[in-house]
């Protein structure tokens, strides 16, 4: 591993392992953040009638993905704390995959779009 990808690593597992720590603090923080101008700017460009595949990427405890399904979408929550991703599977009843942004795997998967609020 080079020294970057070692950086980067670190980075990943410093940052993980704080949410994995924090999250309840973060789920209670966060839940009744006013985010709809961002599902609105990115649900635009779409046609209203159309049932998306959306992958929230960074899901977190599943505010987003829980919104999408209660539109009719079929969102799929992807992170990498192993805590939120219970906790989105526990509150939206979505398919949640545990990865992290540096080793993805979504060969099988097609999105319509991917909403990205706060994560990169």
């Amino acid at each position: 591993m080079d020294h970057k990808a070692e950086e980067l690593a670190l980075i990943e597992t410093v940052t993980l392992s704080h949410y994995n720590q924090n999250a309840e603090a973060y789920w209670q923080g966060t839940k009744d953040h006013d985010v709809t101008q961002n599902y609105a700017a990115f649900l635009a460009p779409f046609p209203i009638d159309k049932k998306l595949d959306i992958l929230d990427l960074g899901c977190g405890p599943g505010r987003d993905v829980q919104y999408f399904k209660s539109l009719g979408h079929r969102p799929v929550g992807l992170d990498g704390s192993e805590v939120f991703c219970t906790m989105a599977r526990q509150y939206s009843g979505c398919e949640i995959l545990h990865q992290t942004f540096l080793d993805l795997e979504l060969s099988g998967y097609h999105f319509d779009g991917i909403f990205a609020n706060a994560s990169l």
